[in-house]
């Protein structure tokens, strides 16, 4: 794994550069307005610091749909090629207007860097540890803005600093993030399968997983370019020793082989006896239906169906059973215990699946073995380990990630290819309670149960299987036609869109980028230069200093969000970091209604200040841009990323722009006022809108949304 882990953090140099950018460009306009008296021309002066942002909103509209186009690793290439002739253009600026053609070379770049490098992390790495790889742009952006400020400090202490090499210095680190783009960044294997490239999309999946079998992965890409939606049912399934449920099977009974590594029958599971349960869309727009949760009833019910999936025990610590099947149960039916479809056993555990490689399918008692051997129609070429020659097979190696397994059942009883469904079924060792006692073998790093342990619970999602399908056998012909942008107007995709776009508009209206690009004049007002004035350091200089201190407690923060991401979640970080963003806020607004001398009203403010941009950077920083990676269909994930970034561009590009204005119009409390209002909003949207997505694989978090978002009618839960 730490091949991925280093591909991530050479893809987050852009991230990097942008952070350098956003700071030299704060410090660097206290020399351009002196130079080019803009101390009277508040309009130009936002419009030189917005102009990226202005660039950004442009380009955003078609960097998605090209990188669906032509891939992810060419723009990250195009981004550092503009990094470079910004730099330069901005080193030869003789006037505003060249100062203004380097700042749209420099939007450009960061827009690149800022949409599509979550986008690309999140689709090469591992579902275990994808939040935390994708907080690395974070740490990435601050340790740039860290490395920024040092310089401008530095320079401002001299006798006459050059603003021109505070921002053209950006050119010489470009030059590094080209070469690694350009010579070790590989294309994500996500975008390849989207192209019907399987051999390289293979080759990618084996360098970065550091295995030889990544069948199982491979597979679950191919899955993804076709989400269950309305087809799509959560079933129950029970999980026991072969020999337990294979010796007392009925004749006629389903079930599915899980194979150990040595390919013998380890486990076997089984669908739960039950009479399946039809969701109505009354149900799902009840908010009755979630009363078995505490204030599940403010909730999108997507959210208690993500939630649930990171839980133990039920919510009353009796039973341990499914947690999905439970909330999905209480969420879409009436209530009534009796017409559970699960039935009433309390005698079946959490789940658990740990068992080592192998194919499922569903057969007859004493069937066939498997379906590994089963031709297609189709002429595609590859001679991957999902394709070989004409044949398609199911993988060997089901592992994939998060506590995630992808089986195979056969959808009818002639086994035919046609009716191959995939099966996700959810299975996290860490679900397993002390209580059950269940022998374990360890084989190659893995606990594989073995006869005579317990039976237990696992909940999956189950839907038509793409393998053997028309959608897999003429990918590339189906990529040819590029995006579809009907896709957006699924049910789905639409609910991922209201998350995703929330999170950007809200992430500003927190006021980040008040705070970013105007730090060193807001400290200034706020009499910063009080601190360090016995020093005989200048106001300016201070006002770096503090941005140099800021920026330096950034780091720590985002390394323990980057610890919590994958364990805490993405959600809970965010829930537990605004409220302290909304003490910081009130601070400054409380502080001016005292009279106070002038040098704790600085100190209170620099900490303030401190505190609050370091803990945005733990949440709303970066959680955003993961979840909006996270949570659309690969078909259409280049578009989404596109809307969800161009909202972020335009809201970047709002404030930039006014808040010169609101500084006068409102001083320094009213902004902060205005700061608490969008920080208790978000905070609201988050609790209400959305969901837990760690340790997902994305195509199983794409299947959820599909869930929520389709016609509840049409969907079903199923024992």
């Amino acid at each position: 794994m730490m091949e991925v882990v280093i591909v991530a953090i050479a893809a987050t140099l852009g991230n990097l550069l942008m952070g350098w950018d956003s700071s030299t460009i704060a410090a660097g306009m206290t020399y351009i307005k002196q130079e080019f008296n803009l101390d009277t021309n508040p309009t130009l002066e936002g419009l030189i610091v917005s102009m990226s942002f202005i660039t950004g909103t442009v380009v955003t509209i078609f960097s998605g749909t090209v990188s669906d186009l032509v891939g992810r690793r060419p723009m990250l290439i195009t981004s550092s090629i503009m990094y470079f002739l910004s730099g330069l253009v901005m080193l030869w600026a003789p006037n505003v207007t060249v100062v203004l053609v380097s700042r749209i070379l420099d939007g450009v770049a960061c827009c690149l860097a800022y949409s599509l490098t979550p986008l690309y992390i999140s689709e090469v790495a591992p579902a275990d540890i994808r939040g935390q790889l994708n907080t690395f742009t974070q740490f990435a952006s601050s340790g740039g803005m860290f490395l920024a400020y040092i310089l401008v400090f530095s320079m401002s202490l001299t006798y006459s600093p050059s603003w021109r090499v505070m921002l053209g210095v950006i050119s010489i680190p470009s030059v590094a993030y080209f070469l690694l783009a350009v010579f070790y960044l590989p294309e994500s294997p996500r975008w390849l399968v989207s192209k019907g490239r399987l051999l390289e999309a293979e080759k990618v999946l084996k360098r970065l997983r550091g295995v030889d079998d990544v069948s199982g992965e491979l597979a679950l890409l191919a899955e993804g370019l076709s989400p269950g939606g309305e087809a799509t049912s959560i079933e129950e399934y029970v999980v026991a020793p072969a020999s337990e449920l294979l010796v007392n099977q009925e004749a006629g009974k389903d079930y599915i082989k899980l194979y150990g590594p040595n390919e013998g029958v380890t486990m076997v599971a089984q669908p739960v006896n039950g009479q399946g349960s039809m969701i109505s869309r009354s149900m799902l727009s009840q908010q009755g239906s979630f009363g078995t949760l505490a204030g599940a009833g403010l909730k999108d019910p997507i959210v208690n169906l993500f939630g649930s999936l990171h839980e133990n025990t039920l919510p009353d610590g009796g039973g341990s059973r499914s947690m999905l099947i439970h909330h999905a149960n209480s969420i879409f039916s009436t209530g009534d215990p009796e017409s559970s479809p699960f039935g009433t056993s309390d005698n079946l555990h959490a789940p658990l699946m740990s068992f080592q490689g192998g194919a499922g399918e569903k057969d007859r008692a004493h069937g066939s073995k498997d379906m590994l051997g089963m031709r297609s129609t189709s002429s595609l070429r590859s001679n991957s380990s999902l394709v070989h020659g004409n044949a398609v097979e199911t993988p060997k190696n089901t592992n994939i990630g998060g506590g995630w397994q992808l089986v195979y059942k056969s959808a009818d009883g002639a086994g035919k290819r046609e009716g191959l469904q995939r099966v996700y079924l959810h299975a996290d060792p860490a679900t397993m309670s002390q209580s059950q006692h269940v022998s374990f073998v360890s084989t190659s790093g893995y606990d594989i149960p073995i006869d005579g342990g317990e039976a237990y619970q696992a909940a999956a999602l189950v839907s038509q299987s793409v393998l053997g399908t028309q959608d897999m056998l003429h990918m590339p012909e189906v990529a040819a036609k590029g995006p579809k942008w009907k896709a957006l107007l699924e049910p789905g995709v639409k609910r991922a869109l209201i998350v995703g776009i929330g999170l950007q508009i809200l992430q500003q209206a927190a006021g980040i980028n008040g705070f970013l690009y105007y730090a060193p004049q807001i400290l200034e007002q706020a009499g910063v230069g009080a601190l360090l004035s016995n020093l005989g350091i200048s106001s300016t200089s201070c006002s770096f200093l503090v941005n140099v201190i800021t920026t330096f407690c950034m780091l720590p923060c985002i390394a323990i969000a980057i610890r919590l991401m994958d364990i805490a979640g993405r959600r809970s970080i965010m829930l537990y970091t605004v409220p302290v963003l909304i003490v910081c806020l009130l601070v400054l607004v409380i502080r001016q209604f005292f009279h106070i001398n002038s040098v704790i009203n600085a100190a209170i403010t620099a900490v303030s200040v401190v505190v609050y941009e370091s803990v945005f950077c733990m949440g709303f920083g970066v959680i955003p841009n993961i979840v909006c990676a996270e949570i659309f269909p690969t078909s259409v994930r280049g578009i989404c990323i596109s809307l969800t970034s161009l909202t972020y561009w335009v809201c970047t590009l709002i404030v930039t722009l006014i808040f010169p204005y609101l500084l006068q119009l409102l001083g320094l409390t009213g902004v902060f006022a205005l700061f608490v209002v969008g920080c208790i909003i978000s905070w609201i949207f988050v609790y209400m809108k959305v969901p837990e997505t760690k340790g997902m694989p994305l195509e199983v978090i794409i299947e959820f949304f599909a869930i929520g978002g389709t016609d509840p009618a049409t969907m079903g839960i199923k024992g």
